[in-house]
C-alpha cells in the first residue's frame, strides 16, 4: 500500500465514486458474513442491491455502542481461529466492547497509522518515542507501533508515566517526535524544571497528541496547548481516533483539523433526528468502516459531537477534516438551564497554575437535577483559591460548581488509576 495515497489528492467527485464502490463491497460482505447486519437487513427489508451511493446509507438504520454491547459476538464476521489480536474499547461510557482483528485488519491498522504519521510530517528514519501503553488490550498503542514500523521509523517503546525515564530516553535516543497524552508533557516540563534537565535543548521537534484536545473550534491553541508551548517550543499535532473506527484523523502541517482517509472510512455528521447537519454545524460523528474483515461497522454512531470542514487545505489533500470534539453526547450536562460538556470545564481548570490534579464529578441530587462537584488538589496556599476557581467558572460558563479540596496522594490514585489508559478526569454518576 502506498504511504502517500493519491486518492487523498483526487477530486471530491473521484473520492466519492471510490467510496461508493467500497461501500457496495462492504454491504455484500456484511450480507454474507455478519449475523448482526444480516438480521438488520432482513428486519428492515433492505435489499443489498438498493445500496449504491453514499446517499443510500440513509436507508439503513444506525448502529450504536449499545447494539455492540448487547450483541458483541454477532458482529464478528470471521471464525475465532482467524482472530490474531483482541482489543477492547476504553470503556469511557459503560462496559468495554471486545474487538478482534484479523491479520489483514492489523495490516490495515498499520497502513492507517503510517499514512496518518506521514500526514503529521514523520518520515522514514525518524526516531519516535511512544509514551503510551502497548498492552492492556489497547488497540492504539499497537497501531502506533505497527504504523511506525511500516513507514520505516525507529520506535522507543517507553509506555506512559515516569518523567525521569522519559527524559533519560530522550537524551539517550534523541527522538524527533513523541506520542503522548498532551497533559503529560506538562508533568515532563515540571520534572525538568525541578531537576535542572535542559529540556529546551533536546532533540524533540513535535508531539502527536492523543486522548485530549489541544485546539479550540477555530483551530487556535486551547489553554492546555498554550501552557505547553509557553514553556517548551515544540509542534503539537492533534489526532482523533477510536477502537471502533480502527482509523485515525490526524492533522497535517497546516493544523486545521484531522484529515479523513477516504479509503478506510465513510463519515456522516448527523443531527438529533439522524439527518445530515448543514455544513458548518456540529453533529454526531457516524462512521462506516471500509476494508475491515473481523468486525466491520455500518453507520456506527460514535457518541462524539464534531464539526466537519470541507474547504481546501494547502497540503493538497481534498479530504474532509474533523475539528476538535465538542463533547460526548452522553456526557452532556444540563446544569441550571445551561448545557455543558466536560472539555469546556477542563479548559478552565487547565488555566490555573498550581492545580496538581482534578476530577469533575457529575451526579443527580435528590430532586433529579445534575450537580457538578470539582475535586481538586493544589500546592497553592492561599485561602481564597477555592473561590477564585469558582469565580472563574461563573465568569466563563455561568455556572458555580461545588468545589472540594482533596489531598494529592488521595486524589491522584483515583485520577491516575493504573487500570485506566487515560487520566479519569471526568466521572458521571448519574
Amino acid at each position: 500500500m502506498e504511504l502517500y495515497p493519491l486518492l487523498e489528492k483526487s477530486t471530491v467527485q473521484e473520492i466519492k465514486i471510490f467510496q461508493e464502490q467500497k461501500l457496495q463491497e462492504l454491504i455484500a460482505y456484511l450480507g454474507n458474513h455478519s449475523p448482526f447486519y444480516q438480521k438488520l437487513f432482513t428486519e428492515n427489508n433492505i435489499e443489498i442491491s438498493d445500496i449504491q451511493t453514499l446517499e443510500d446509507l440513509q436507508k439503513i438504520p444506525t448502529t450504536s455502542k449499545n447494539d455492540i454491547q448487547q450483541n458483541n459476538d454477532d458482529f464478528f464476521c470471521i471464525p475465532q481461529n482467524q482472530i490474531v489480536d483482541y482489543s477492547t474499547t476504553s470503556g469511557t461510557l459503560g462496559d468495554p466492547v471486545t474487538f478482534g482483528l484479523s491479520d489483514s485488519d492489523l495490516e490495515r491498522l498499520a497502513y492507517n497509522e503510517a499514512i496518518s504519521f506521514v500526514c503529521a510530517g514523520i518520515q522514514k528514519g525518524d526516531v519516535v518515542q511512544m509514551i503510551t501503553t502497548i498492552d492492556k488490550r489497547f488497540m492504539a498503542g499497537l497501531a502506533y507501533f505497527l504504523g511506525l514500523r511500516k513507514m520505516g521509523a525507529s520506535v522507543v517503546r517507553m509506555g506512559p508515566g515516569i518523567p525521569e525515564l522519559q527524559w533519560d530516553s530522550i537524551f539517550r535516543y534523541k527522538p524527533k517526535y513523541l506520542i503522548t497524552v498532551p497533559s503529560f508533557l506538562l508533568k515532563m516540563i515540571d520534572y525538568a524544571e525541578k531537576y535542572g534537565v535542559d529540556y529546551q535543548n533536546s532533540s524533540v521537534y513535535g508531539a502527536i497528541c492523543i486522548g485530549e484536545s489541544i485546539k479550540n473550534q477555530d483551530f487556535s491553541d486551547n489553554i492546555l496547548s498554550r501552557k505547553i508551548k509557553e514553556k517548551w517550543n515544540i509542534q503539537l499535532f492533534s489526532t482523533y481516533a477510536s477502537t471502533e473506527m480502527s482509523t485515525a484523523f490526524t492533522e497535517c502541517e497546516f493544523q486545521i483539523g484531522g484529515h479523513q482517509h477516504p479509503e478506510l472510512i465513510i463519515t456522516e455528521i448527523l443531527d438529533e433526528n439522524e439527518n445530515p447537519v448543514k455544513e458548518g454545524e456540529s453533529g454526531e460523528l457516524t462512521i462506516t468502516t471500509l476494508g475491515v474483515e473481523a468486525l466491520p461497522l455500518l453507520r456506527f454512531k460514535t457518541g462524539d459531537l464534531v464539526k466537519a470542514h470541507y474547504e481546501p487545505c494547502q497540503c493538497g489533500r481534498n479530504t474532509m477534516r474533523l475539528g476538535p470534539v465538542v463533547g460526548r453526547k452522553q456526557q452532556m450536562i444540563k446544569y441550571k438551564g445551561t448545557t455543558l460538556y466536560p472539555p469546556a470545564m477542563n479548559d478552565i481548570l487547565n488555566d490555573f497554575d498550581g492545580i496538581l490534579c482534578y476530577q469533575i464529578v457529575i451526579q443527580s441530587n435528590e430532586i433529579g437535577l445534575d450537580e457538578i462537584i470539582i475535586k481538586l488538589s493544589t500546592n497553592r496556599e492561599e485561602e481564597n483559591f477555592e473561590s477564585e476557581v469558582r469565580d472563574h467558572f461563573r465568569a466563563k460558563l455561568r455556572v458555580s460548581p461545588k468545589i472540594e479540596m482533596i489531598d494529592f496522594d488521595v486524589l491522584s490514585k483515583v485520577v491516575f488509576n493504573p487500570n485506566s489508559r487515560k487520566p479519569i478526569n471526568f466521572l458521571d454518576l448519574r
